[in-house]
């Protein structure tokens, strides 16, 4: 199985809690992704996460094809980190952890992707061709979404 990472990091004009409040809640996902990707939530979420949450969703990513995605929380550390894994969808492995730490007057979120393919060398080969750049195109508007809103420079 071949494993890929990806890795973003950024600094934020955020408060440590405001900065949970928006990065553990799934209801933003559609404020911060590029128009290709969209996320319906189809499954009930509390107010806050916690380890063992399921959560249900219907994506649309590659070429507008619908998705089921089932992810859980793993592992929940309010308010600094928390990891989501999917349970059911595209992927044959996905971990995405969000770490936030608190620095002089902003914080640091970092995001830590780490997901492999399925499918042998079809997936390998779908993911050199198009997965890696739709991936790197989410986590890029992701990214400079943040900095229009809550950028720092440091």
């Amino acid at each position: 199985m071949n494993l890929y990472q990806l890795y973003r990091r950024q600094a934020l004009n955020l408060t440590l809690p405001e900065a949970w409040d928006f990065f553990s809640s799934p209801q933003y996902l559609n404020q911060i992704t590029p128009d290709f990707f969209t996320v319906e939530i189809t499954s009930r979420v509390p107010a806050k996460i916690h380890a063992g949450l399921m959560i249900a969703y219907r994506m649309q990513a590659v070429f507008g094809w619908p998705m089921p995605w089932l992810s859980e929380i793993s592992h929940c550390e309010e308010p600094h980190r928390f990891v989501y894994q999917q349970a059911v969808g595209p992927f044959k492995f996905w971990s995405h952890e969000v770490r936030l730490s608190q620095r002089q007057g902003h914080i640091v979120m970092e995001d830590i992707v780490f997901y492999a393919m399925p499918y042998g060398w079809f997936g390998r080969m779908m993911h050199s061709l198009l997965i890696r750049k739709k991936l790197q195109e989410i986590f890029d508007t992701r990214q400079a979404c943040l900095d229009a809103k809550w950028g720092v420079d440091v």
